[in-house]
């Protein structure tokens, strides 16, 4: 099945004033018109003969630029393994992945780090920050690494969007769980990607802080035109996005517009209830 993300300008939100015009975070990279990543015949199967589970098959799917994309699907679907594999966080059995119009499989492993740390922003369900490093360091240590200096506008732009602003100086112990999240997701958005992958950004985050991050993760679709693709297990978080797609059995099974909370609660009911009558098909030891 092949799924494709609509323009971020196809649909608006009842009631709702038109977005602002972007901030184009990275999106002058790619050619005009190409959409910030995209699978093609992506096939992911891990092990070997009897012993092989296919964990993708087949999968086509396109994110256009400036769309908030969420995945879901029960456990084992393949949601995490789809993430990981567009990233570039892992191979791929067969097919192609692409940031842009560059060609994953095409790279040697040193301009795939590269590729990663400049065009692709990363939010992990774990915060990874450095424990030694303030807010403000943290954020910008990507362009620290690759020896770039830190855009001043477009950080203070960022850190207005996340409500950090007095909190920069602070070492993350000094921060709550929600604070150390938004600090992750300023250092996903500071280098300006195409695309930022989020998983389960929300997962070890109470209800309060779990509505900031998805906020900011909307705000920064509508107000910066970034393009933002989340696997989460959440019916409220899967809300925030433009769109929710669906997967069972390493495939994309459905795809959901303009998304509710319960919308969504209802889907993955009949994806769980589908799943338990069809033992077959579970492939219990692949993640997502």
């Amino acid at each position: 099945m092949r799924h494709s993300a609509r323009s971020a300008g196809s649909r608006q939100a009842a009631g709702s004033p038109a977005d602002p015009a972007p901030s184009a975070p990275g999106h002058g990279r790619g050619p005009a018109g190409a959409p910030a990543a995209r699978a093609a015949g992506l096939t992911k199967v891990y092990g070997r003969d009897q012993t092989s589970v296919t964990a993708l098959d087949s999968v086509d799917i396109t994110f256009d630029r400036g769309r908030f994309t969420a995945i879901m699907g029960p456990s084992g679907s393949g949601k995490s393994t789809l993430m990981h594999c567009l990233a570039g966080l892992d191979s791929v059995s067969a097919g192609h992945v692409y940031i842009g119009d560059v060609d994953l499989s095409t790279l040697s492993d040193k301009r795939l780090t590269q590729l990663r740390r400049d065009r692709i922003g990363f939010i992990f369900q774990q915060f990874n920050l450095l424990p030694t490093l303030s807010a403000a360091e943290n954020i910008t240590l990507p362009l620290a690494i690759a020896g770039r200096k830190p855009d001043r506008a477009w950080m203070d732009a960022v850190v207005a969007a996340v409500g950090l602003a007095d909190r920069l100086r602070h070492l993350p112990s000094e921060l709550s769980g929600g604070q150390q999240q938004r600090v992750a997701c300023a250092r996903a958005l500071v280098t300006r990607p195409e695309i930022v992958f989020a998983d389960e950004p929300t997962g070890n985050l109470d209800s309060r802080s779990s509505a900031e991050v998805l906020s900011f993760l909307r705000h920064s679709v509508r107000e910066f035109g970034q393009t933002i693709v989340m696997v989460t297990h959440d019916a409220t978080a899967a809300s925030y996005s433009d769109e929710v797609v669906f997967l069972a059995d390493g495939r994309i099974v459905d795809a959901m517009p303009n998304p509710t909370a319960d919308a969504v609660l209802d889907r993955m009911k009949h994806l769980d209830a589908a799943r338990a009558g069809a033992p077959a098909g579970y492939h219990p030891g692949i993640e997502g």
